[in-house]
C-alpha cells in the first residue's frame, strides 16, 4: 500500500514485486497478488486490469493507522526541521518564525479575545505576539474556512531557531503540564516525550482538559503547557543573554535557565548541559477551550510566518476589527 500510495499512476503487480525486491523483501509475484486480491476485496485498493492497481481512500487511512509506529519520533524530527528552515535574525528584526494555527469561529471572537490577551498579561504566552487572519486566507498550509478567524501565535520552536543561530544546539526533551503556585513554577505534572509520540503533547493536554490556564491566570496557582529543553552548559550565559535581549522583540519565553548538570524543577539534566524550561506558544488557545469556547485546529508547528506581520496581543482588538 505504501508503494500504491508513492505512485501517481496505478502499478502492475510484477511493478510492485520489482519495487518489494529492490527495498529488500523477498517476495513473489503470485504472492503479491494474493495480497492485492485480498485487499481488493476489502477496499483498499482498486483494480484497474492490465493497468494495476490504485490505492484507495479507505487504503489510504488503513495505511495511515496501520504505519504508526513508523511515525514514532516523527515531532522530534519536525522540531528539528523547523529549526532549521527559520531564519529570524535578531539583529535586524527580522525573517521567518515557526507559528501555531488555531481557528475560532466569528461569532465567539468577541469572547476570546479578553481570555487570549489575559494570558499574555499574566505572561503565560510564548512571548507576546500574535498575528490574525481572515477566511480564505492561508496559514501555513491551512486555509481559514469561512465563518472563522485563524489566529497566530508564536511557537516555541522558534526559541531553539534563535539559540541555533548563535550557534547553541537545542535538545527538546518533552512537552508537559507545569504547576504553577503563586505565580511561580513548582513542578512538572504530566508530560510526553517528543521523540516517543506522534503528536504534540500541548495540544493533547489542550484536547484534554488537563490544563488549568484559568486557574494560572486568576490566581497565580494552576497548569500551564510548558517545555522541558536542554543546551550545552557552557552556552549558560549567552542563552541568559538573549533571553534579556528577546524581550525587547516580543518573543522570550524562557521561563527557567538552569545550572550546568543539576536537576530543574527535580528534572535531571545530562551532565555538561543546563535544563531549560519554555512556556507554551498554544496557552492562550488553552483557556478558550476551558471557558467553552471552541478551538478548531488548535495546531503547534503548523508552518513558518514573517515576523514583521505579529504584533503586539494588546492590538489585537483593532487587528480583529480591520478585518470585519
Amino acid at each position: 500500500m505504501k508503494i500504491l500510495h508513492e505512485s501517481e499512476n496505478p502499478l502492475s503487480s510484477p511493478r510492485i514485486t520489482q519495487e518489494l525486491n529492490a527495498q529488500g523483501f523477498d517476495v513473489s509475484e503470485r504472492t503479491v497478488r494474493l495480497y492485492l486480491l485480498g485487499m481488493d476485496s476489502m477496499g483498499l485498493t482498486e483494480n484497474f486490469g492490465k493497468r494495476g492497481r490504485r490505492i484507495t481512500d479507505k487504503g489510504i487511512i488503513e495505511l495511515s493507522q496501520a504505519r504508526i509506529f513508523e511515525k514514532i519520533g516523527f515531532l522530534a524530527a519536525k522540531i528539528d526541521q523547523m529549526t532549521y528552515k527559520m531564519d529570524f535574525r535578531l539583529a535586524e528584526r527580522a525573517g521567518t518564525v515557526v507559528m501555531n494555527t488555531s481557528l475560532i469561529e466569528k461569532d465567539n471572537i468577541e469572547k476570546a479575545i479578553p481570555l487570549i490577551k489575559s494570558v499574555f498579561a499574566s505572561g503565560l504566552g510564548m512571548g507576546e505576539l500574535v498575528t490574525v487572519f481572515e477566511s480564505g486566507q492561508k496559514m501555513g498550509e491551512l486555509e481559514i474556512e469561512e465563518d472563522y478567524f485563524g489566529i497566530g501565535t508564536v511557537c516555541s520552536v522558534t526559541l531553539n531557531g534563535v539559540l541555533l543561530d548563535f550557534g547553541i544546539p537545542t535538545n527538546s526533551r518533552f512537552g508537559g503540564l507545569l504547576e504553577l503556585e503563586e505565580g511561580e513554577p513548582i513542578r512538572f505534572v504530566e508530560l510526553i516525550n517528543y521523540d516517543g509520540t506522534t503528536l504534540d503533547p500541548l495540544e493533547v493536554f489542550i484536547k484534554s482538559g488537563m490544563a488549568d490556564l484559568t486557574g494560572a491566570v486568576e490566581s497565580g496557582s494552576g497548569r500551564i503547557g510548558a517545555s522541558f529543553r536542554e543546551v550545552p552548559a557552557d552556552s549558560r550565559d549567552k542563552v541568559v543573554q538573549l533571553s534579556d535581549e528577546l524581550k525587547k522583540t516580543g518573543l522570550d519565553g524562557f521561563m527557567k535557565i538552569g545550572w550546568p548538570g543539576q536537576a530543574l524543577l527535580e528534572i535531571p539534566v545530562s551532565d555538561g548541559r543546563c535544563g531549560v524550561i519554555i512556556i507554551g506558544g498554544l496557552n492562550p488557545v488553552s483557556i478558550l477551550e476551558e471557558q467553552g469556547i471552541h478551538v478548531k485546529h488548535a495546531g503547534a508547528l503548523s508552518g513558518l510566518h514573517d515576523y514583521r506581520d505579529f504584533s503586539h496581543y494588546s492590538e489585537l482588538n483593532e487587528r480583529i476589527g480591520r478585518l470585519c
